[in-house]
């Protein structure tokens, strides 16, 4: 089979995927909302198309015969943007459409006290962007169902990786140790979005799977491993109280679990970065936690 991909949201995780099966697929386009960044698309392979709420003639050619669609654009209050531009013509891509992934968040569970979760979790949101996120979950599922096709869920943790990390923080001067008592988040590597999503697509995975490391940890311990490692002062602990976060910050604060990647791993894909402490070390070893142009 001739794998094309359409990325819709082709931002920092799309550019990874693309890399990720630029041997595998004879083609990978995929949308950006400003013209600007249709050149960086371009240089990391992806044929750029622009998506501001309408699908443009060109695009809706080249969906014609896409085979695995990806969709990494966040809903809003007014629903998912692609489902409202393009469900028809998704629809209509059968039968050259063989696979959908929507990547979502962890985000969609909630608070569970720091306990673990897995897939079958029940989910309780607590910020609008999750409660979206889960409706539009349950959306994409519902129309894999009505075109009988694969849909597979993937709920992303906090992403980091080059360009994203705590060493760019630490360099910023933004870096902060925020220390609230038990508090616990997943992280997941860019990397292992790219090859987890290739994976699933690779196998016509569905259903939903957490995409996420294996080391649920405290944010204040990965500032102070990044200062340790790149012989740089860690910034000082600040109570939770006395952090005087944004809304949407304190919000992140306001959930704590340890979420469970093992139905990922149940269908082969071994991680790449499992934990945070051994890829710090890698990305600063080797320079890759700068981001390249390309």
């Amino acid at each position: 089979m001739t794998k094309q991909y359409f990325i819709f949201g082709a931002g920092y995780s799309g550019r990874a995927l693309a890399r990720e099966v630029a041997r595998e697929a004879a083609a990978v386009a995929g949308t950006t909302r400003s013209a600007e960044k249709a050149e960086e698309l371009t240089r990391t392979g992806i044929v750029p198309y622009l998506f501001q709420g309408t699908i443009p003639a060109e695009a809706k050619d080249v969906l014609a015969t896409t085979t695995h669609l990806i969709v990494s654009i966040a809903p809003d209050a007014e629903g998912d943007p692609v489902l409202a531009a393009g469900r028809e013509l998704i629809s209509n891509a059968m039968p050259s459409l063989k696979w959908i992934g929507y990547l979502s968040t962890v985000g969609v569970y909630g608070d569970h006290g720091g306990a673990w979760v897995d897939e079958t979790a029940i989910c309780d949101p607590v910020s609008d962007r999750s409660k979206q996120r889960l409706v539009a979950e349950e959306e994409w599922l519902r129309l894999g169902a009505e075109l009988d096709l694969p849909v597979a869920i993937i709920r992303l943790s906090g992403i980091y990786g080059p360009g994203r990390n705590a060493f760019c923080s630490l360099e910023a001067g933004k870096a902060r140790r925020i220390v609230k008592p038990g508090q616990v988040f997943n992280r997941i590597h860019v990397d292992d979005i790219a090859g987890a999503t290739a994976h699933l697509a690779r196998r016509f995975e569905t259903g939903i799977f957490n995409v996420t490391d294996d080391a649920p940890s405290p944010p204040q311990d990965v500032v102070a491993h990044a200062a340790a490692v790149a012989g740089r002062q860690a910034p000082p602990e600040v109570s939770f109280e006395d952090a005087d976060l944004s809304p949407m910050g304190r919000s992140f604060y306001g959930e704590c679990k340890r979420v469970s990647n093992a139905r990922l791993k149940s269908t082969g894909y071994r991680m790449r970065h499992p934990e945070y402490r051994a890829a710090l070390e890698t990305m600063w070893a080797d320079g890759s936690w700068r981001e390249s142009e390309s």
